[in-house]
């Protein structure tokens, strides 16, 4: 289950403001039932200002109702309905350590995958055009130095991404409609 927002504080308000049992209070926040009697006996978390989970959006009132009078029933973190906001592909921070291997990362890949068009290869190791150009036509300011090397041993990118992309730069494969043609012996007639 996943805890609620600022758990300990949250705890420290359900203390204060319901008659919750240490146990369920415990299993919402995510806390030892000891832990929570140290909250009630000002043991634990005296200077954490309590954190009231009903106007967060963490629980309804309805429901602590119902937990004061049935001990036996948990509380139950309200789901929300805003996903969480996830990273879109854009362009990602590559330490200065590792932005040395990107022309060693390119050749590799210019090498082993040539299906691979330059707008993918610019969004698995993070690099411009102009660089990809170079190096494939061999006039890159530090081609002697280059190494064909693979972006996944360097960091660069993961092996999920590079397989992702082959199987998406991969031509179409057409499927031939011929039967399977059965197989017979040598005296001319079918086997069994």
């Amino acid at each position: 289950m996943t805890q609620p927002l600022m758990p300990m504080a949250t705890a420290v308000w359900l203390v204060d403001n319901t008659s919750l049992s240490f146990r369920q209070i415990g299993e919402f926040c995510s806390l030892h039932e000891l832990e929570v009697q140290g909250i009630a006996d000002e043991q634990v978390a005296q200077n954490i200002v309590g954190l009231d989970p009903v106007v967060n959006s963490q629980l309804t009132w309805d429901d602590i109702e119902s937990c004061q009078k049935d001990s036996s029933r948990s509380l139950k973190l309200i789901k929300d309905e805003i996903p969480a906001k996830t990273r879109s592909g854009g362009a990602r921070y590559t330490p200065v350590s590792k932005r040395q291997d990107k022309p060693d990362a390119i050749a590799w890949l210019l090498k082993h995958h040539p299906e691979l068009s330059n707008p993918q290869i610019c969004r698995l190791v993070g690099t411009t055009k102009p660089t990809i150009l170079a190096i494939r036509e061999r006039s890159h300011w530090n081609m002697s130095e280059i190494k064909a090397v693979d972006p996944v041993l360097l960091g660069l990118c993961r092996q999920s991404e590079l397989d992702a992309a082959v199987i998406k730069a991969a031509p179409p494969v057409e499927e031939t409609a011929e039967e399977p043609v059965a197989a017979e012996d040598v005296s001319g007639g079918a086997l069994e």
